[in-house]
């Protein structure tokens, strides 16, 4: 770990305290590299995978600035905005935007597609410094005259080539359109593809491009393996290896809004306290189910793509990719979800013969073989032209993978279900030295 604090960044003595308070002592190389750039009013491109602290990189210059003006947020016109792709990751942005900002005296808003009106009106009337939004939301209320973007001076598209991703392109240009001219501009993406690049050619003046991780690798903290085996038997494989009790707090992930319920009900079925969360269930809805398994009252969190980036959990000790995604990309950001902020974690990916050219895919997204793990449900493995260099055929597990062994009682369901237990390798553990901010 660097021997940099924040301190060393030039940040304001209340941001250091609050800082301080949440436990955050080291920058994060994103935050590192950022900050000092952005406190000196230039604008920014930044480049880098989920989970390595982007929100504190922009969030805390914008607090210094704004409080370092001593203006007054006026009514309608806020000064600074953040954009973001969905609802999820709008409330994990203004929670650290209230974190960081705790003493300022700056007033923050949060206007989110799935909530009534009336609220973000009255929000945005009294006055707000800071308003997080999602685009089309924004729109709704620009079109209203209930919001006028012509005082906002700092902009931040945050997750820039998931908008694109979401069919939000148009809205983010006229939202740019309508703020100050005069500004300061940060853009943030985990990847960037040519129409990211061109935004970013359009939005950002003369900007300072910080890339921290290379396009397309994982975090490099995260242990994966996979597991090839029949689709009618993934969920009886879920329910036993999560009968391990080092699978303290986990993702599962499904392609399908229907998937996501069904392998959440068949989890509480069998005593395993679970959520799911998804487009098609209400803001209220997702957000209690963020908030229950964020708090430990459900173990596992069921979900599909769409929340995958707005989902910021300490303590996600491994992510399951119940199903693999149908493009590259998202496995990233799903595991990503995991060994964030320093942390270890693992991710799990089930692979059934249909999903082999979806794994083949990832491997050459991420530059690198998934180890495939034997288990007691196992399905034959790839020939050799499809895998060369993976592990293929019945073995014993290597050091530092997870191994089985037999264990007495009785047989869970499921074909070929009860012959053993899955014992992951000891977890590592985050270093000491303090947290860091996301």
């Amino acid at each position: 770990m660097s021997n940099v604090t924040f301190a060393d960044l030039g940040l304001a003595e209340p941001l250091l305290r609050a800082l301080h308070a949440a436990n955050y002592v080291h920058p994060t190389p994103i935050q590192a590299r950022t900050i000092p750039l952005l406190l000196q009013g230039r604008d920014v491109l930044g480049i880098a995978q989920t989970g390595t602290g982007k929100t504190a990189a922009f969030a805390l210059p914008v607090l210094q600035h704004l409080a370092a003006s001593n203006e007054r947020a006026q009514p309608k016109s806020p000064r600074a905005l953040v954009l973001a792709p969905t609802r999820e990751l709008a409330v994990q942005i203004a929670r650290s935007f209230d974190t960081y900002g705790k003493g300022l005296g700056l007033r923050l808003g949060m206007v989110i597609g799935g909530l009534g009106f009336g609220r973000q009106i009255e929000t945005l009337q009294r006055g707000v410094d800071i308003l997080v939004a999602t685009p089309g939301r924004l729109l709704d209320l620009v079109q209203r005259g209930n919001v006028k973007l012509g005082n906002v001076t700092f902009l931040v598209i945050d997750e820039a080539d998931r908008m694109f991703d979401m069919g939000f392109i148009k809205d983010v240009r006229r939202i740019v359109a309508a703020v100050a001219k005069q500004r300061h501009t940060l853009m943030f993406s985990a990847t960037m593809p040519p129409d990211v690049a061109r935004l970013a050619g359009e939005v950002l003046r003369n900007p300072e491009r910080v890339e921290i991780a290379p396009q397309g690798r994982t975090v490099e903290k995260v242990d994966q393996r996979v597991y090839f085996v029949n689709s009618a038997t993934k969920r009886a494989l879920l329910s036993h290896l999560l009968a391990d009790v080092a699978l303290e707090r986990v993702i599962v992930f499904t392609r399908t809004k229907r998937g996501a319920n069904r392998v959440a009900e068949a989890l509480e079925d069998r005593g395993v306290s679970s959520e799911a969360i998804h487009g098609n269930k209400s803001q209220n809805a997702r957000q209690k189910a963020l908030d229950n398994f964020s708090r430990g009252k459900a173990r596992v969190l069921v979900a599909t793509d769409l929340a995958s980036r707005g989902i910021d959990v300490v303590g996600v000790t491994h992510v399951i990719n119940y199903e693999l995604p149908a493009d590259a990309e998202s496995y990233v950001h799903r595991i990503g979800r995991t060994a964030r902020a320093g942390a270890s974690g693992e991710a799990v990916a089930f692979c059934d013969h249909e999903e082999r050219p979806l794994l083949r895919d990832i491997e050459r997204t991420i530059r690198q073989k998934i180890p495939v793990t034997q288990h007691a449900m196992s399905i034959a493995t790839p020939d050799p032209s499809e895998r060369s260099g993976a592990s293929q055929g019945h073995h014993r597990p290597q050091q530092n993978q997870p191994s089985w062994r037999k264990k007495p009682g009785p047989k869970p369901q499921g074909a070929g279900a009860g012959r053993g237990k899955w014992r992951p390798k000891q977890e590592r553990r985050q270093g000491s030295g303090g947290g860091q901010a996301r």
